[in-house]
């Protein structure tokens, strides 16, 4: 199963609506098939505007053997922090050290 990943194209300096539209035609073009494109406007007054188009395309091969490596680092960071929590919680059938009270927060 492919994994498909956020992008985005932003397109400043759209003078002309004719220039507009033949610049989206053509982003229009280059998109995979089926990426459900989104278009956004972003921006101020001040610093200016641009278009915003976003849309999901498949990982590369370069990303997904990013992603690789780093997962098993990530899964026993999860493992880690959750032995932690039992742990402080009681869970585990430890005692939970005297004068130290969970406490909820936002």
């Amino acid at each position: 199963m492919a994994r498909f990943v956020k992008d985005f194209i932003d397109i400043k300096n759209h003078g002309s609506l004719d220039a507009l539209i033949e610049r989206l035609v053509e982003v229009r073009a280059s998109l995979p098939e089926g990426s459900e494109a989104q278009i956004r406007m972003r921006g101020d007054d001040v610093f200016g505007r641009t278009l915003s188009i976003s849309f999901q395309r498949p990982q590369t091969a370069e990303e997904a053997e990013c992603d690789a490596r780093y997962a098993e680092a990530y899964a026993q960071s999860r493992e880690r922090e959750l032995s932690r929590l039992q742990q402080e919680l009681g869970a585990d059938g430890a005692e939970r050290p005297r004068g130290r009270r969970l406490r909820m927060v936002a």
